[in-house]
């Protein structure tokens, strides 16, 4: 299964090869024979036409035995120095680093849906939940923003990543070192690495950038489950409508229309995150240096960074081509919502938070008391609990008014969505 490292162990040594005629161990003939080689090697992989042979034991061998074939005697001197140990983990680091590349790719555009999509649907107001009950009014690009703001660290963390994850590992042997006085920063400028590692002894063992990489699948899948949570719940209160690409009937129920897509998204966090703990269980207890267990970091990773590829495209798809419901979404905004705006109308008059917010408790009990929504108290009901309420305490029941009122940076008035849009797009450029 590690055949898809076959360019990135192809590239290494020839770089590698490149390294050792410096040494003095290749002569010139012998370098360009086995790049020559490596080159063809590279052309069948390429064309399909690599055959794998039993005796196989890996990527790395197969690679050195169809070089040996092609070259001769040359091909054999190729692993001098070189161990699979400092070799696995120089693939895996290049393979890594190319994902990790696509994975900022997708990740953008899926931000960048988002963007589209709030700034489209900019004047569309919601209920926003706490504890999932009613809490406070918000515009539906905000909530939607609010999941581009978690989708934006988790490119952060790509970022973050990225050097840890593009360290040279080459040329530090099997634990020991190199024995023939390699040019490792020859080497970390032919593949484009960063920095070298430090210590020998870690390097071949260290499978750090592995579980880091297992973790940020699992966080950045944990963010989608939620965004998916969300369309899921939002979809049964008809305040979001699906694409049919992205929902499927019912084998039995002909009205049914499910959010597959979505629940698939919810349930793949679930099985990422077990690999992240399965993979931390198998480092927690292994002695310095290389032992047989790390073999167990290819199946995860690859199947994680494969999960998280396809899901950034589903997710991305399924917000391109939603469409939100204002009237299924403005069901659910009840005046009562709008308690805080009734505090908050005090505290403009120089009222103690502390005092409007007992005041406004007091008008929610005698609404809730008379079975009447809050909006429907009169200007003297509400004297009768504060002198300073006046008959302009209305506006305090418009939700338009009331998002439009909380304007401060990262809040949910048109401007300050507009803003974080712009902010969004201006960093992923």
């Amino acid at each position: 299964f590690d055949k898809k490292m076959w360019s990135q162990d192809i590239e290494g040594s020839k770089a590698y090869a490149k390294a050792l005629k410096k040494t003095g161990i290749l002569s010139l003939d012998d370098m360009e024979s086995i790049l020559d080689g490596l080159e063809k090697v590279r052309m069948e992989w390429a064309s399909g036409t690599f055959a794998i042979q039993s005796s196989d034991e890996d990527i790395h061998t197969a690679n050195e035995r169809r070089l040996t074939e092609l070259i001769g005697e040359a091909g054999k001197k190729l692993h001098t120095g070189r161990s699979r140990n400092d070799q696995v983990a120089t693939d895996l680091r290049l393979w890594l680093r190319e994902q990790t590349l696509s994975a900022k790719s997708k990740l953008s555009v899926l931000i960048n849906v988002c963007c589209d999509v709030a700034e489209q649907h900019i004047y569309v107001i919601m209920a926003g939940y706490t504890h999932l009950q009613p809490a406070q009014p918000v515009r539906f690009s905000h909530w939607l923003m609010s999941h581009a703001a978690a989708l934006y660290r988790d490119m952060s963390r790509l970022n973050d990543m990225l050097p840890r994850i593009n360290t040279l590992p080459l040329g530090c042997g099997a634990i020991a070192g190199h024995a023939f006085g390699i040019d490792r920063e020859f080497i970390k400028g032919e593949l484009g690495f960063d920095s070298i590692s430090l210590n020998s002894m870690d390097t071949v063992c260290d499978r750090d950038f592995v579980a880091e990489y297992l973790w940020w699948c699992s966080m950045m899948l944990t963010h989608l489950s939620q965004l998916a949570e969300d369309l899921i719940i939002m979809n049964l209160n008809k305040g979001v409508a699906l694409s049919d690409a992205y929902s499927t009937g019912s084998s039995l129920m002909p009205q049914k229309r499910n959010p597959d897509a979505l629940e698939l998204l919810r349930g793949k966090a679930g099985r990422i995150i077990g690999h992240l703990c399965g993979f931390l269980a198998t480092l927690k207890g292994l002695p310095r240096t290389y032992n047989k267990d790390l073999q167990e970091d290819k199946e995860p990773l690859f199947d994680a960074v494969s999960t998280a590829h396809d899901c950034l495209q589903i997710a991305a798809g399924v917000v391109a081509t939603l469409s939100p419901l204002p009237e299924g979404l403005e069901k659910a905004l009840v005046p009562e919502m709008l308690a805080t705006d009734l505090a908050e109308y005090l505290v403009r008059k120089g009222v103690p938070f502390r005092e409007t917010h007992h005041v406004s408790g007091a008008a929610v009990r005698m609404a809730e008391d008379r079975g009447i929504p809050l909006s429907s108290l009169s200007c003297a009901d509400l004297k009768d609990l504060h002198p300073l309420f006046e008959d302009n305490v209305v506006d305090c029941w418009s939700f338009e008014k009331s998002v439009e009122r909380k304007s401060s940076a990262g809040g949910t008035s048109r401007k300050s969505v507009l803003d974080q849009i712009s902010l969004l797009r201006k960093e992923l450029k």
